[in-house]
């Protein structure tokens, strides 16, 4: 008997997209849901139904289980798909479901209660059999205790938020000294993301990869596993890139991952999808680290080598049908890699950023999907998470699927918004990433801040690009106003001047020199560097150019003041400020401390009159799932304190000002 007809996808953004999209496929009725910041985005475009939920912040309306039920309640639907994030794992809310009468697509609450606190769940797996990292799992919250136990272990060492995930609650603690500190902000970051404070202790597996194994169980005692996932490319300990088949795992580990994966499902009477993950240490040896109950963000690398819809299978199993294929039946083909684009600024610590999309063109190329869920024009929110789509290759071997994957990218264009386009083909052209021989520290050890600062900075043909780009457009903007013939462009009765502009970009502002040369070409000066640059010619935000010779190609908008340019490697925008007057900006030693983006206030650690020095933590910021910083920038009392805990903020909001110490 059919379970249900209509589904509702309790989530937003490209997997809501994604659910949708299978569900529709095979016969379902589909609804969204919406918060006040998502009204018009793509998700609830897409499905036969939407329904408001409430207020933009996800606390007042993703995460709300009471409208969710209620939204199903009055759209009709039978069954709710929870996709990943947000209520995903909350076992009150598959207990909430399952109460109402409502098909939840997933594990039951008690699977989900059970892997969701780490400490549980290791000693569940500890009992299955399954191997463990040595670590402190007993319920002693009480930090000394952990401090005592955590130099038993011995460093480095790991602290972890028994709830949750994503690299919240998360410290990787090298010695004694530091433990203490590290308890405190992990509890602290823990119980704001998670709501408990409860933390476990592990012995930290050095240059090890973060391998992940997709099991699948049905109601009918079936499980079976789908190989594994390599997603060591992490930031914070949060993934950025993963692939499927690991380039360290050979057909025989692969198996025995595999039983071992499957046991530990069954070992707590699982259904549904989930995601055991290891580490997996230089010597072969691997550790479970934890299992998550539900669909994986990166999922796709495994749909795409085994030509299965992972989606399909929850709601088959949800339906109480058995899973489609035994393990004899599963295979794989090629290689897939998945990088997830956020909008977020890797030089900038990977702060979130939110504004509007200006432009948002997707390549069409052979062995390449992207998930996504955004649209150009749409206004990305401060309130959830930054990543915005999941670019994916597929190929007959690693080489190709990286290569696939790097012309993709290189494609894509996004303006209004930075990005961490340019990182992630940074990471793909690595050579360490190239040649396979990665590990978890890949970022830390590749990636300093200072090379990755150097990815975001338009370098000097870019800046040259741009300005003779810029005095096209004005060129061409006075013909159009002026009735003349484009033909003109640039010519005069006299001896031609170069014209001095100054351009602005990431803070930066650089002196350019343009002379134009004939219609279309300039000689271009920016610093002790010289550039000769045709413009070729304009269509549909694609600028054609040659330069030294050589033709080439890059995608562009004009903003007002602003050009945004991508010349593949990721975008940078320009601001011509040659006419702009001078102003005093907000600035470092200013005292005036502004929002670095828009978010929540979470913390305010001071008050009006006191004394503060620079370092001194004063505000903190949540946006996008992470924590932010506001601190003092100047020895001196508090003069201004605008904001309160639970407010919003926009960005360069003013949130303290600071009345500096005087000196002699």
């Amino acid at each position: 008997m059919e379970r249900f007809k209509k589904v509702l996808i309790a989530n937003r953004g490209e997997i809501a997209v994604r659910v949708i999209r299978t569900c529709q496929r095979l016969g379902y009725s589909t609804v969204a849901v919406f918060s006040e910041a998502d009204r018009g985005a793509p998700h609830v475009l897409a499905a036969d139904e939407a329904v408001a939920i409430g207020p933009s912040p996800a606390k007042e309306s993703y995460l709300v289980i009471g409208k969710i039920l209620e939204a199903a309640k009055t759209s009709g639907a039978e069954a709710i798909h929870p996709g990943y994030g947000f209520l995903s794992e909350n076992a009150d809310f598959a207990r909430a479901c399952r109460d109402a009468g409502l098909v939840f697509i997933g594990p039951e609450a008690e699977a989900i209660t059970l892997m969701g606190n780490k400490r549980q769940a290791k000693l569940r797996m500890i009992a299955a059999g399954v191997p463990c990292i040595p670590g402190y799992e007993a319920s002693d919250l009480d930090d000394e205790a952990l401090a005592v136990e955590g130099e038993r272990i011995g460093f480095p060492l790991m602290v972890k938020a028994a709830a949750g995930g994503g690299g919240r609650g998360m410290r990787l603690v090298h010695e004694a000294s530091q433990l203490r500190a590290a308890l405190r902000a992990a509890r602290s970051e823990a119980t704001n993301a998670f709501g408990s404070g409860e933390l476990i202790l592990e012995k930290a597996v050095i240059d090890a990869r973060h391998v992940e194994v997709q099991v699948f169980a049905d109601t009918h005692g079936n499980v079976v596993h789908l190989g594994e996932r390599d997603c060591s490319v992490q930031r914070r300990h949060q993934k950025i890139v993963e692939e499927s088949p690991s380039p360290a795992v050979s057909p025989a580990l692969r198996a025995r991952m595999g039983e071992v994966a499957v046991a530990a499902a069954r070992a707590i009477g699982y259904r549904g999808a989930g995601t055991i993950e290891f580490l997996l240490a230089p010597s072969g040896d691997f550790y479970f680290m934890e299992m998550n109950t539900r669909l994986q963000v990166e999922h796709p690398v495994t749909e795409l080598i085994t030509g299965l819809d992972l989606v399909e299978w929850q709601l088959r199993v949800a339906a109480g049908e058995t899973l489609p294929r035994t393990q004899e039946a599963i295979s794989a083909s090629g290689h897939a890699i998945e990088v997830r684009l956020c909008a977020e600024d890797p030089a900038k610590g990977y702060a979130p950023q939110a504004g509007r999309l200006l432009a948002w063109r997707l390549p069409l190329r052979e062995g390449v999907r992207i998930d996504h869920g955004v649209r150009e024009g749409q206004e990305i929110p401060p309130f959830y998470d930054s990543m915005q789509a999941k670019v994916i290759a597929h190929g007959p071997d690693r080489e190709t699927a990286r290569r696939r994957l790097v012309e993709a990218l290189r494609e894509l264009t996004v303006f209004g918004v930075t990005t961490n386009k340019n990182l992630l083909l940074y990471v793909l052209e690595h050579a360490a990433f190239r040649s396979g021989e990665y590990d978890t520290a890949f970022i830390a050890r590749h990636a300093a801040a200072s090379e990755v600062e150097g990815l975001y900075q338009a370098d000097a043909k870019a800046r040259a690009l741009a300005a003779a780009l810029l005095f096209h457009d004005e060129g061409l903007k006075l013909a159009d106003t002026a009735g003349l013939d484009v033909s003109l462009l640039n010519w005069n009765t006299s001896h031609r001047h170069p014209v001095r502009m100054k351009l602005v970009s990431r803070g930066a502002e650089a002196s350019v020199t343009v002379q134009p040369v004939s219609g279309e070409g300039y000689e271009v000066d920016v610093g002790d560097s010289s550039f000769d640059v045709s413009v070729l010619g304009l269509s549909a935000g694609v600028l054609d150019f040659s330069s030294a010779g050589t033709r080439g190609r890059a995608r562009y908008l004009r903003d007002g003041d602003t050009l945004w340019l991508d010349l593949g490697s990721g975008a940078h925008a320009v601001t011509d400020v040659t006419f702009r007057p001078p102003s005093k900006s907000d600035g470092v030693g200013s005292g005036r401390l502004a929002a670095p983006m828009d978010g929540r206030i979470l913390r305010v650690d001071t008050q009006v009159g006191a004394a503060v020095k620079p370092g001194d933590v004063l505000v903190v910021l949540e946006a996008m799932k992470m924590e932010f910083q506001v601190v003092a920038d100047v020895r001196g009392t508090v003069a201004e304190l605008n904001v309160s805990v639970g407010s919003q903020v926009k960005a360069k909001q003013l949130l303290v000002s600071l009345a500096a110490e005087k000196t002699a």
